[in-house]
């Protein structure tokens, strides 16, 4: 990170880069399903379980975080 960026800025970004990790991480999921994916193995590929990716981003729950009010003071 750069020595020149005040805090505000620099937290702006970090909150800018989650949501787009967010949005890629369920657009890779969303994409694993219609492969065939099993939530078992789109879990091992993120690190975690298959229950607790199936809990994160299963259905009625891709979009959430976008709802979340990350940012906001």
């Amino acid at each position: 990170m750069s020595d020149d960026l005040d805090p505000d800025t620099a937290l702006a970004a970090v909150v800018a880069l989650r949501r787009q990790a967010d949005q890629l991480e369920r657009e890779a999921v969303e994409q694993a399903l219609a492969s065939g994916w099993t939530w078992s193995a789109i879990g091992q590929a993120l690190g975690i379980s298959g229950q607790a990716a199936h809990k994160r981003l299963g259905p009625g729950r891709r979009q959430t975080s976008d709802k979340k009010t990350r940012g906001t003071r």
